[in-house]
Order: C-alpha cells, then structure tokens, then sequence
C-alpha cells in the first residue's frame, strides 16, 4: 500500500480544507439517523463533517457520525437495495445488486458518491475477510476518496483504509489513516481515532504508549452510548497490552469484568474481549483457558473476521500443547480456507 500513501495524503489534506460544497437539488431525500429517526428534505451541502438537509425555510445540520444511511431522490432501485444489504453487513450481496446499477445513468453527484463509496466498502470488507485483494480494495477506497473528498462518508472511508492497512502489516500507514479521523466533528469518531492508534500500537508490542492511549479514553466522563462501547472496547485493549507487558493478572481482571457485563449480540465485543482473556491466560501459563477463551471467539463471534483469524491462530499453536494435534490441524485447514494467507 506505499505506493498509495503519498495519494490519500494529497487527498485527505484537500478534504480537510475544503468549505462545505454545494449540492444544487430541488430533489426530496430522506436521511435516517442512528437515533432512529429520518427526515425529509433536500440534501442542500454535503462535506466529510456532514449533511445539510433543508426543510422549507430551515435548514438542519447533521454530522456523519449521526448518520446511517441517506434515500436519494433518484436513487437506482438497485442502489437502494444495496445499500440496505451492506449496512446490514451482506457485502456479496450489495455487490450483486451494484453490478446492475450502470453508474453512467447516475444524474446526481451525492447519488454517485454512495454508488462509489458502498462499492469501495463492500469490496474493503470482504478483503478483511479473507475474500478478495487488499491492496485491489485499497485503490478502490482510495478512488472514492480521491474523487467524493466532500462526502459525508469520508472518515469512514479513511478507517476502512486503516484496516486493510493493518491487515497488510502496514503500521505507520494504518496509523496515519486511523489519525486523519481525528479530523471528524464528531467527539465519538474522534475517540474512536484514540482507540484505533493504540491497537495498532498493541500490535507493535508498544504497549506503555498503547496502555496510556486507552486510559485516556477509559478516564473520559463522557456518556453516549458510542464513547461507552469504545470504552469497553478499550479495556479489551489494555488487557492484551498488560498480558504483552507481563501483567497478565491486571488483564484478567479487567476482562473478567467485561465478560459479567457483555452483551452476546455485539460481535466485535465478545470477539475483542475473548482474545484478550486467551492472551492474558497464555501469559499466564494457562494453556487449558487460552484454548477455551479462544474457542469462545471461534464458535460464537467468528463474524469478526480479524478477530475470528487470531483465535485461529492461536488455536493453531495451543492445542498441540494440549496433546490434541489434530484440532491443531483442523483450526489450521479453517483458517487457511477462510482467511488464505494468514498463516
């Protein structure tokens, strides 16, 4: 991905100077926020801060962060049916839908920058999943950049960009990517920013730096539901850094505490919190807990792919220890399946 870093920063550094642009529409739209509540209007300015929707008169402000989805008055109907699919996190099928969407037919700019984007992020998390070319998906996500710099999803696209980056070993890039967000209005991405670093910083085993990024977040008083998920998942975080750093007792503790107060419908959390208990026990000494909080990751949370990969790995090399070689070969002949090229 080097070979794209001088590119995004080119194009990051113009979306981050860039004004408001202007969406000239008489059309009606309908945006939907993470409240659950959606609004009819005309999309009047869009930026990678957020949305403009104007209402008669008055004119509403809406920051990226706080949005799900915009219905675009024009949209193809395949456009919508895919957007609906990759927000619920079927990405073979949104692309399936977005081959028949002929982007030449697009007569708004907004309706071919989520035509661009939701292909980019379709084809991005299947990467991460072990399905298709990173560094293909990277160009893809950093077309989209390149040419919608004002759109409202850029930050998302720039996080996207960040995990293909991790997934590629590319640190400092990921890091760089994980950083621009810091750029959002919004205080949740900006947090969310923080945590980011600091796993990539875990990743490093630069742990003093990764467990001093997660304090500063888990000592926030702030309260939305996002900072508090971000918090949790930021104590996940600094119990691998205390393992890594040979405290896998404070680890456990603070995984533990996780674990009393896990919801098991959120994905990413049980699948970051299991991990954390796997390592904090391999440090331990543990290899019996290891296996179980790993298999835990393995047969409830594998729809987190990064995550679902390292309990695979790792199962890989702890049940040997257990005198059990051929589930040792079985998690391997899964891994190399779903994620090639992670061992």
């Amino acid at each position: 991905m080097n070979q794209f870093s001088k590119f995004l920063c080119i194009c990051l550094g113009i979306a981050s100077s860039i004004s408001m642009a202007s969406v000239a529409s008489a059309q009606s739209d309908r945006l939907y926020d993470t409240s659950g509540k959606n609004i009819s209007g005309t999309v009047a300015q869009t930026s990678s801060k957020g949305v403009q929707i104007k209402r008669g008169s008055n004119t509403e402000t809406f920051l990226a962060a706080d949005i799900e989805k915009i219905l675009y008055e024009g949209d193809p109907g395949a456009l919508t049916q895919a957007r609906e699919f990759a927000i619920d996190g079927q990405y073979e099928q949104a692309i399936e839908e977005l081959k028949k969407v002929d982007p030449k037919t697009i007569k708004r700019k907004i309706i071919a920058a989520d035509y661009a984007y939701y292909n980019a992020l379709c084809n991005g998390k299947l990467a991460l999943a072990g399905r298709q070319p990173k560094d293909a998906a990277a160009k893809m996500v950093i077309g989209f950049i390149g040419e919608y710099r004002d759109s409202w999803h850029l930050f998302d696209a720039a996080k996207l960009l960040g995990d293909l980056a991790l997934a590629l070993g590319n640190y400092s890039e990921a890091t760089k990517y994980y950083k621009y967000m810091e750029q959002a209005a919004s205080p949740d991405t900006k947090i969310e920013s923080v945590y980011l670093q600091a796993m990539v910083a875990v990743r490093q085993d630069q742990n003093d730096a990764a467990i001093a990024m997660f304090d500063k977040i888990i000592d926030l008083s702030a309260q939305t539901p996002q900072t508090l998920r971000t918090k949790d998942l930021s104590k996940a975080g600094k119990a691998v850094a205390l393992a890594q750093s040979g405290k896998a007792d404070a680890g456990l503790k603070l995984v533990n505490e996780l674990i009393d107060d896990l919801n098991p419908s959120d994905i990413e959390m049980g699948a970051r919190i299991y991990n954390a208990q796997g390592a904090c026990f391999e440090v331990a000494g543990d290899d019996e807990g290891s296996v179980l909080a790993y298999l835990h990751t393995h047969l409830m949370f594998s729809g987190q792919p990064d995550a679902h990969a390292e309990a695979l790995l790792r199962l890989v090399e702890l049940w040997p220890q257990l005198g059990k070689p051929e589930r040792a070969a079985e998690a391997r002949q899964e891994l190399q399946q779903r994620y090639p090229g992670a061992l």
